[in-house]
């Protein structure tokens, strides 16, 4: 969901069946890793509107509503958001992106009652760029990890804001 109009439907959409809108989590993600010069000018797009404006569809969509209820924006980054590798121009760059956006943005809504927190994971075992997770990404974060960090954020006292997580595998590979 690109266009900030569908963004807008989806919300009024949980509004009307809900009442409210209370958290928005954007955890969308895709990426296109090749040196500069063999990234396609479509693959650039598609990673940073995607991963970048996306998420800016998704809470300028939701902002309005998220002010009524003191809500919460939580967005999920990546360590690639901090930190750079070869391939990884548009990645890195939307990554980067999301987390000063969603920094500026905490900045901009906390006073509104709104909280903002961005979480970057490093190795997640997911269905990434339709890669099947195995037995072998046992090391790596799980899903529910990421749920769970969701909940406690979630769960802190309203006096408290964390709002940039760093997350990695405890063991590497």
């Amino acid at each position: 969901m690109r266009s900030l109009e569908d963004q807008q439907h989806s919300v009024d959409y949980v509004c009307s069946k809900f009442g409210s809108l209370d958290v928005l989590i954007a955890n969308a993600g895709v990426g296109h890793f090749a040196p500069i010069d063999q990234l396609t000018p479509q693959q650039w797009h598609d990673t940073i509107d995607i991963n970048l404006t996306g998420v800016f569809n998704s809470v300028k969509a939701s902002l309005a509503k998220l002010e009524e209820s003191k809500g919460y924006i939580i967005t999920v980054a990546s360590l690639a958001g901090t930190n750079f590798f070869a391939a990884g121009t548009a990645y890195n760059a939307s990554k980067f992106g999301l987390v000063g956006f969603t920094q500026a943005l905490m900045l901009d809504v906390r006073k509104k009652g709104i909280k903002v927190s961005t979480i970057m994971p490093g190795s997640v075992a997911t269905h990434f760029n339709d890669r099947i997770p195995t037995e072998a990404d046992s090391w790596k974060i799980q899903p529910a990890d990421i749920g769970q960090i969701v909940i406690d954020l979630l769960a802190m006292p309203a006096r408290t804001l964390p709002s940039k997580i760093e997350v990695r595998p405890s063991i590497p590979k």
